[in-house]
């Protein structure tokens, strides 16, 4: 088996779902997200992009139906036994949601059940196909997403992991960045670093822009030359046994204008203030608050966004936000062993200028710590 973690490790997870299972008054629980199975067992697999649920009981019983594709991705990459793992027949008009019901009847579950509605891994069809033969499943997206927002140490290591990844990414990027140089060289950089220390593709693409594309905080396709007076917007992330820990920087290239540096230095004081509102306990909507309130003070409301981070974790495609996320009046308390991802992102169409400052963070007992070796100085080739 590929393991990242100890055997004690996922039982520990388990006993929790379960204890969590229980306490909801839930005979079972359907998976469908990836991030639960891997999360839960190990498993890993792009192949919920097609039907695959994973099963938990009330009683501990933990199965897995899947195609025969993910056969011996689940026997080398999760803790499953052969007896553990289901596959239904692909033919011609086969509905796995029958494969998923006869699997339940199997395991003597009759009562509650939970599924898990708001992840890639479920479609609208599969979802309507499911729903049709297990009439009365109550939606529990958020137990096990729940469960993950609390990091273990070891989960904690990753993300070390995984932010060491995202510096050094950075670090290849910087080399080569100068007015001529060509994005798709800047990209093959970045990943490279990533992958020659030993990470994975992240959760989305590396998002890349300059000139007018700086202004964008999505991936697009099509690549340019940098100009000799220029900007480049960077949106990346390290990935280390899937787990993330994204960054963020706009770079100058060439003088740097009045406006570029204004703007730096309100993305510095914004997220300086928003680590100074991250303590356990407090609601999240805080850290979008300082966000805003920094922004505005510096007359940046036009330029700056609608939520200012969310949180890092085990995520797949296709992207690698793990909520919950900052935003203005989130009532939910953050936590001691939480990793979030700020982003401090201004894009003022007026003036055509872009600027940006990001990093993932780990949130202790009493405040935070940046995981990046990086300072928050502005970048300039």
């Amino acid at each position: 088996m590929t393991l990242h973690f100890t055997p004690a490790e996922y039982a520990a997870r388990q006993a929790r779902a379960i204890e969590a299972l229980q306490a909801e008054g839930l005979d079972a629980i359907l998976m469908f997200a990836p991030e639960s199975h891997f999360w839960i067992s190990g498993y890993d697999t792009f192949g919920f992009a097609m039907f695959q649920c994973m099963v938990l009981t009330a009683r501990g019983d933990l199965h897995l139906l899947t195609r025969m594709p993910d056969l011996r991705q689940a026997r080398l990459t999760s803790t499953l036994t052969d007896d553990q793992i289901h596959i239904w027949t692909e033919v011609e008009g086969a509905n796995p949601a029958d494969d998923l019901a006869r699997l339940l009847a199997d395991l003597g579950v009759s009562g509650n059940i939970g599924f898990e509605s708001q992840t890639a891994g479920l479609t609208d069809y599969n979802g309507q196909r499911l729903r049709a033969v297990l009439p009365g499943l109550i939606d529990t997206s958020g137990l096990i997403r729940g469960l993950r927002r609390h990091k273990s140490p070891a989960e904690i290591d990753m993300h070390r992991r995984a932010a060491a990844l995202s510096d050094d990414a950075l670090d290849a990027a910087l080399e080569i960045t100068r007015a001529g140089a060509f994005e798709g060289d800047i990209l093959a950089a970045m990943q490279g670093a990533v992958f020659k220390g030993g990470g994975d593709y992240a959760g989305n693409e590396f998002i890349i822009g300059s000139g007018p594309g700086a202004l964008l905080c999505r991936y697009y396709s099509g690549r340019r030359h940098l100009d000799p007076q220029d900007q480049l917007t960077l949106e990346w992330s390290g990935t280390y046994a899937r787990y993330h820990a994204a960054m963020m920087r706009t770079v100058v290239v060439g003088e740097v204008s009045d406006a570029h540096r204004r703007m730096h230095a309100a993305t510095v004081e914004a997220i300086e203030a928003c680590e100074a509102a991250i303590r356990p306990g407090a609601p999240m909507g805080d850290v979008f608050d300082a966000h805003a309130r920094v922004f505005d003070a510096h007359g940046l409301h036009h330029a700056r966004l609608q939520a200012c981070g969310y949180g890092m974790g085990a995520v797949y495609n296709p992207i690698w936000v793990d909520f919950p996320m900052f935003y203005e009046g989130n009532p939910l308390p953050m936590l001691e062993g939480q990793v979030f991802f700020l982003h401090m992102i201004l894009m003022d169409s007026d003036s055509g200028a872009a600027m940006t400052l990001g990093h993932s963070v780990l949130v202790g007992d009493k405040g935070v710590e940046r995981l990046s070796r990086h300072d928050l100085g502005l970048l300039m080739c």
